[in-house]
């Protein structure tokens, strides 16, 4: 394959040779898109774009924007770029800076946009992101153009004939394919957000503060860093309220900040618009911050340090909480309750929590700060619960044993008929009373940070779970969530609709 690198060019450098082409009065062509996997087909639409004008530039959806699932781009930017220049029908070709073409179109100001035919009339419309290029187009004055002939799908050559996943993650796709249309399983996440969804727990600060390693003190054995920068992000029950927020239409939020270090507006300035938060105040106690010291080469995590009263809330900061809850429980579809076991989330609490809520999702994490303090079964009751596996084996008090062993003595100790359990690599396991048990595959090709995986699946899972989609839906779409947190560090990007939407077409074809 020969490449023409004088074709390979910045959006600068493309904008200025189509602003000389079009003086020298040439016809430029655009086309667009991610061209993962170059086809027969991406040739043949090149081919009866190039004649529609005079020069045909080809844009490329850049790496961090492609948003089919973290196991694509099966090829990074560069490499796919290098396979068009290497056409001789292309005549420049530039990796985009937006998620869509549609700056593009403004900036580069081509004669005409041409897309393929399967976009002129879409059934399955996940990539919602082709209205505003194609809005855009029309605003300035384009041309549109649509390309007829053979259609591949880059998805489903890859799914079929380069997966990254191993033959039981490939039978499993391949019988959840034969009984759901994607269809369905969109209709299921896009119904989310008729819910109204009510979060009770810990607001917590993650904080992660990157540092380079730069020997023994000679003084004491210890390791000696140097501090480089520090990113802070909003965890635990902020967290959830986010992810919720990206499928709901309204969320409320009830937690507590304290009166030390109360960082009021870093967390309401953390929050998503469309999260209503009712902050109620801790007095002597600062707001709970885990920060966290990584090895900025490696991501390892070299030290963790709590800061917060685990005092549980008594007298008027219980009454508020309790007034809180009365006031928005009674109207949600799903109250969760994010319970970190951090002494937010009483026994009074817990008891109004069981009484008021329509639908009740519990989680209750099992970390550094209360290790063994935190059962599932101090709740009466519950419409679902989440745990992860470790939760399991610390609320049965059994080490080793078989999961759905495990989850059958769980089922005796709380009123609840709905139970997922996330196995990390392995995947979720999820039980129903008059269903049985069901397991689905992990999806996660690549992993940078763990914390905050877990929040997502609970977050997404109780949503569909209250919904009532089938348990394999929930435990694809879970499984989605925490495949995607885990490729970001902690909370920094909470989940939205339209990526998890993408990256379940993408496994579906």
């Amino acid at each position: 394959m020969e490449t023409r690198p004088e074709i390979l060019l910045s959006v600068e450098g493309l904008t200025s040779a189509v602003a000389k082409r079009r003086e020298a009065g040439q016809t430029v062509v655009m086309c667009h898109g991610v061209f993962d996997l170059l086809h027969i087909g991406h040739i043949r639409h090149f081919e009866q774009a190039k004649a529609h004008g005079d020069v045909l530039i080809v844009t490329l959806t850049p790496d961090q924007f492609v948003n089919k699932g973290t196991h694509r781009p099966a090829f990074p930017e560069l490499l796919r770029a290098e396979a068009i220049a290497s056409l001789g029908i292309v005549d420049y070709v530039a990796i985009n800076e937006w998620p869509t073409a549609e700056n593009t179109l403004k900036t580069v100001r081509p004669d005409v946009f041409c897309k393929g035919g399967e976009y002129r009339q879409r059934q399955l419309d996940a990539d919602v992101n082709l209205g505003p290029e194609v809005e855009a187009a029309k605003e300035l004055g384009l041309r549109i153009e649509f390309t007829e002939g053979l259609v591949f799908s880059s998805s489903k050559l890859l799914n079929r004939h380069f997966s990254p996943f191993s033959p039981e993650q490939e039978s499993w796709l391949h019988a959840f394919r034969e009984r759901h249309e994607p269809e369905e399983v969109l209709g299921h996440i896009d119904e989310l957000n008729t819910l109204k969804a009510v979060v009770v727990g810990e607001a917590i600060i993650d904080e992660y503060v990157f540092c380079d390693a730069i020997g023994k003190s000679t003084k004491d054995p210890v390791l000696a860093c140097q501090s480089t920068g520090t990113e802070t992000f909003a965890g635990g029950s902020l967290a959830i309220a986010n992810h919720l927020a990206g499928f709901c239409q309204e969320v409320t939020l009830i937690c507590a900040l304290g009166d030390m270090n109360r960082q009021e507006a870093f967390v309401r300035s953390a929050l998503l618009p469309n999260v209503k938060p009712i902050l109620l105040t801790q007095k002597n106690a600062p707001t709970i911050s885990k920060r966290r010291y990584v090895d900025r080469y490696t991501q390892a995590k070299l030290l963790e340090i709590y800061e917060m009263d685990d005092r549980p809330l008594k007298g008027d900061e219980e009454t508020a909480l309790l007034d809180a809850i009365y006031e928005s429980v009674r109207d949600a579809d799903v109250t969760v309750a994010a319970d970190y076991g951090h002494g937010f989330l009483t026994s009074k609490v817990i008891d109004t929590l069981c009484n008021e809520a329509r639908f009740l999702a519990i989680n209750t994490q099992s970390n550094a700060g209360n290790r063994g303090f935190n059962p599932v079964s101090k709740y009466r009751r519950g419409d679902y619960v989440c745990l992860a596996q470790h939760e399991v084996s610390i609320e049965t008090r059994m080490r080793d044993g078989e999961p759905r062993d495990l989850l059958d003595e769980i089922t005796q100790r709380i009123d609840c008929d709905q139970f997922t359990v996330t196995r990390g690599k392995f995947g979720t396991l999820h039980y129903e009373k008059d269903v049985g048990y069901t397991e689905v595959p992990s999806f996660a090709t690549q992993v940078s940070d763990r914390v905050g995986a877990g929040d997502a699946v609970f977050a997404l899972t109780s949503l569909l779970v209250a919904q009532k989609a089938p348990w394999d839906i929930v435990g694809l779409a879970g499984n989605l969530a925490g495949a995607q947190m885990v490729t970001e560090l902690g909370n920094r990007v909470p989940l939205t609709k339209i990526p998890i939407e993408k990256h379940i077409v993408s496994l579906m074809k």
